[in-house]
């Protein structure tokens, strides 16, 4: 076996269960927050505000098992199909977040998950602040010790050179390092191997599941999509579609 996948893999592995860990607890708040929103039949929206962190939202969106409750807010502004460097540029333009939550229609009695690999960007921060001026709930998953680690006067931060886990209601640690990639390979000019994706997508697959068993324990069974490619996934699927369809912006 490759001796640089093994790196790779005990090093992604390593990550998640430090976040296994170390962000039960935070878990668990944000999980009563999410089935309390979704047991009124209420949605839960994600934004993933820069370049890669977009995969965050599409992961729990329209997804196998996924609740059919949540609302991917998709911008064109940061996505890196729109192009790469355009997306950087949008991420560190002040007021930009704003723009897209006041798109979003959200207000009083929401629920927004905000999720960022470094939880320092312009559009980031802006996003949260505007979030809660309008009364929404906000819940934050990124890396404090990248934030943290961060200086106050890198470009791509907020002028008030803010950290997304300092501006939200609920936060979950993400514990990506500073830098994002784990892996020295020997010639390489950089360390290769990113981590980020992978802890979002773990946070944010562990936060459904938890959701979902605390609506069990409720006894409130709720909507959940089957794979399309599934056996009997497009019927399965059919029985939910009008109750969502126009509510969820990107269905």
């Amino acid at each position: 076996m490759s001796d640089l996948g093994m790196q790779y893999f005990d090093a992604v592995t390593g990550l998640m269960r430090r976040i296994l860990d170390t962000q039960q607890a935070a878990i668990a708040e944000v999980a009563l927050v999410l089935a309390d929103q979704i047991a009124e039949d209420r949605l839960v929206h994600v934004y993933g505000p820069g370049g890669h962190s977009n995969l965050a939202a599409q992961e729990v969106f329209f997804r196998a098992g996924g609740l059919m409750h949540i609302s991917a807010i998709l911008d064109e502004g940061t996505l890196i199909s729109s192009g790469a460097l355009r997306s950087m540029a949008m991420e560190r333009t002040p007021r930009y977040g704003r723009i897209v939550i006041d798109d979003a229609s959200l207000g009083e009695g929401d629920v927004l998950v905000l999720v960022n690999a470094y939880g320092i960007n312009a559009a980031l921060i802006d996003a949260a602040l505007r979030a809660r001026e309008l009364g929404v709930r906000t819940i934050g998953i990124s890396s404090r010790e990248h934030a943290d680690n961060t200086t106050p006067d890198h470009p791509a931060r907020h002028p008030s050179h803010q950290n997304l886990h300092d501006v939200v209601d609920h936060h979950v640690d993400t514990l990506v390092p500073i830098g994002d990639a784990l892996i020295e390979v020997e010639g390489a000019l950089e360390k290769s191997g990113a981590s980020s994706t992978f802890a979002n997508a773990f946070a944010l697959n562990w936060l459904m599941l938890e959701t979902l068993q605390e609506l069990g324990a409720r006894g409130v069974a709720v909507p959940q999509w089957r794979s399309g490619n599934a056996p009997g996934g497009d019927e399965a699927n059919q029985r939910f579609i009008a109750r969502f369809k126009g509510r969820v912006r990107c269905l």
